[in-house]
């Protein structure tokens, strides 16, 4: 479940994925708004691996 948290890192850590212009999404281009999707993404995922801990009694 903690290999979740890798996620992020590589989505991020593979520039060359993202380095462009189009799509485009409401005039921001791609370069930002996948760099700022991953905001909420990563939060989701911690939660989500937090909550497994909890349920696996993990602090």
């Amino acid at each position: 479940m903690r290999l979740l948290l890798s996620l992020p890192f590589i989505g991020l850590l593979w520039v060359p994925f993202y380095n462009r212009e189009l799509p485009s999404l409401w005039g921001f281009p791609f370069f930002y708004w996948y760099q700022f999707a991953w905001v909420p993404l990563t939060s989701l995922l911690i939660w989500i691996v937090f909550r497994d801990g909890l349920k696996k009694g993990e602090e």
